[in-house]
This record gives C-alpha cells, structure tokens and sequence, in this order.
C-alpha cells in the first residue's frame, strides 16, 4: 500500500512540476549579437519577453514579436535587462534586435 502511495505522489509531483511556468529559454532570434542571453516567462495572463546584455559595451535593444508590434528601443548598458509583455495568444517571442 505505501509503494502504490509513494509512486502516485512521485507521479503528481513530476506532472504538477511538468506544467508549471518556468522561463523559456530561446537563442537570440534576429540580429543581437551573440553576447546578448534572449528568454521568456509565460503566465496565466501575458507573455514576458527579456533581453539581458552579457556584452561588454552598451547597446540599443528591442524585444521582437510576431505577429504584432515589437518592444520598444532602449539603450542596454551592460549587465542590464530589458523586458517587453504582451497578452497571451497568438504572439510568440522571437528574440531580441539591436536598434
């Protein structure tokens, strides 16, 4: 009886793990350069887009979705984040391109 327990609760606990938002990680789309880490969050709601400027210079970035319009341009330093939210749906997060 404990082994049929402990292997349902290993199966919900694999499954409810399965399905939970984690970040989605995607290599940069569109023309950033290689130093420039590009990933998504996906929620109940929105859809996240970030770009995260690994580079050792300043750069001007801006978020790329189809079907729709694109982030904003913005000026990255390096270390920093920028990030672009959409309505969940048909949109999909195509990366990152300088600007």
């Amino acid at each position: 009886m404990r082994s049929a327990t402990r292997a349902a609760l290993a199966t919900l606990a694999v499954t409810c793990c399965t399905f939970t938002s984690l970040p989605a990680w995607a290599a940069p789309a569109g023309n950033a350069p290689s130093c420039v880490t590009v990933w998504q969050n996906t929620g109940a709601i929105t859809k996240t887009g970030y770009a995260r400027n690994d580079c050792d210079y300043r750069l001007r970035l801006k978020i790329i979705w189809a079907r729709g319009t694109d982030g904003a341009c913005q000026t990255v330093d390096p270390g920093e984040t920028i990030y672009s939210r959409v309505p969940r749906g048909v949109r999909t997060f195509d990366g990152a391109d300088t600007c």
